[in-house]
């Protein structure tokens, strides 16, 4: 439709490279009749990704959207998993049945093999719907995500902009000069990413002073925004409404909100905003009982966008139906009518009998002067069962343990505080620019030259 609509603007554009709505509808359709029912999309971020993933889905096929950095025997295995091809899939460049599957989606397990989940075409058409309607997209806008195509949340931008047939860019790999650089030129006015990636678009450009006044819409998922990140990003995008959500790959979105330009900034510790468009949210108990406002329990929706359930690497805890209410066993509570957002309870740290949750003292550590980010774990303790663990890199120089514990006084009950603090000289990340805290726990184990111990 797009194609017939404005076949000389922009679809895509990444490292340079791109192509009209005319050129990406027939890249596509040369690509059709030769992809299979099933097809195993494993490519770095180029404007081609956009072509096999159209082919990739066209008429009744399904993708499977691999990382191109996981190892090939991981790669088998996803392939030898994998469903036989289906019937009716078509040679044309058009959509399937709605109900019928199109994506297999995957997320980290406790094995080598990710859980793989299915997702039907009406589930996305949904979501499409709803974030479009709550990030106030614009027929006009130019998307820049600069991460990597293969993880959800720049699959779905790119999918969602495919939908609205708006301009999307990306970034064959992530580089702060590279982003900034599409932003002056292209004039980007919407910018889909992950918090770690905001900060240095934000620090880095206001040192530089990169111009990013053309930006008018941020959207951050992937962990909570601290104050620090969020500060930084009203001063380098002043025009911009700042937005950060919830949701899983399984779940797609539960809960949002925005910042507009020139609205006072509130990190507002745990609050993560108020359900999205047809989206009924619910604290639970694990019997599916609902709980009262303000105690925590599993967050748990209603809503059209979930997807149809495990292929392979349900372990009974992953995604669970209670009482008609999905889970991924997020934990959370309700506050009138906001939902606040505690972490997983598989990250959850027992600790001398008491619960704590590490989402909240890096929040809390983030507040502290001095601390530029943090990530905090429990590490096994004789006495306590669990003692936590902080990690830090420090904005400045000459930062204590003492001068972190007094920081967090007024912050965190005694038995939520570390115990311990690393300096970090890197951030535990994945390759998708999130914190990984079992990454922080192995450089513990091993004493790693990427940490020295404080205290």
């Amino acid at each position: 439709m797009w194609a017939d609509l404005r076949p000389a603007d922009t679809a895509i554009a990444v490292g340079g490279r791109g192509f009209s709505w005319s050129e990406l509808r027939g890249a596509a359709e040369e690509l059709v009749s030769s992809t299979p029912e099933t097809y195993i999309l494993s490519e770095p971020n180029t404007a081609e990704f956009a072509a096999l993933y159209c082919a990739g889905i066209a008429g009744g096929r399904r993708i499977a959207v691999v990382d191109p950095a996981w190892t090939p025997q991981a790669r088998e295995e996803i392939a030898r998993r994998l469903p036989p091809p289906s019937r009716g899939a078509g040679t044309a460049l058009e959509d399937g049945d709605p109900d019928s599957t199109f994506l297999i989606g995957f997320t980290a397990g406790t094995t080598s093999t990710p859980k793989a989940f299915t997702r039907s075409r009406r589930s996305w058409q949904a979501s499409f719907e709803a974030s479009i309607e709550f990030f106030g997209m614009r027929p006009d806008d130019k998307t820049l995500a600069p991460g990597p195509l293969s993880a959800s949340l720049n699959l779905y931008a790119l999918s969602e902009c495919l939908y609205a047939g708006t301009e999307f860019h990306s970034l064959r790999s992530f580089d702060v000069g590279d982003a900034h650089a599409v932003i002056i030129h292209e004039g980007i006015t919407r910018l889909v990413l992950v918090p770690t990636m905001l900060r240095l678009l934000s620090e880095r450009g206001l040192m530089g002073s990169v111009d990013a006044s053309s930006v008018r819409t941020i959207i951050c998922a992937g962990s909570k925004l601290d104050a620090r990140t969020l500060e930084a990003a009203r001063r380098w995008a002043p025009n911009a409404t700042i937005f950060e959500y919830y949701g899983a790959g399984e779940l797609s979105f539960v809960s949002g909100r925005g910042f507009a330009a020139a609205e006072p900034l509130d990190a507002a510790g745990t609050v993560i905003g108020r359900p999205f468009p047809g989206v009924e949210v619910q604290i639970i108990d694990d019997h599916g009982r609902s709980l009262p406002d303000g105690t925590p329990g599993n967050i748990s929706v209603k809503s059209p966008m979930v997807c149809q359930g495990y292929l392979w690497g349900d372990d009974g805890k992953a995604l669970r139906c209670l009482d008609g209410h999905f889970t991924v066993g997020d934990q959370g509570y309700l506050h009138d009518g906001d939902l606040h957002i505690l972490g997983r309870s598989s990250d959850m740290i027992n600790t001398a009998g008491k619960n704590v949750y590490p989402h909240e003292i890096e929040l809390a550590l983030t507040s502290v002067p001095g601390v530029e980010t943090a990530v905090a774990v429990g590490m096994p303790d004789d006495l306590r069962g669990h003692r936590v663990v902080a990690g830090i890199i420090p904005s400045c120089g000459g930062l204590t343990a003492t001068a972190l514990a007094s920081g967090l006084e007024a912050l965190l009950s005694r038995d939520k505080r570390p115990l311990q603090y690393y300096l970090l000289r890197d951030l535990p990340l994945t390759d998708r620019g999130k914190v990984d805290r079992r990454i922080f726990r192995e450089w513990i184990d091993n004493n790693d030259a990427r940490l020295d111990r404080l205290l």
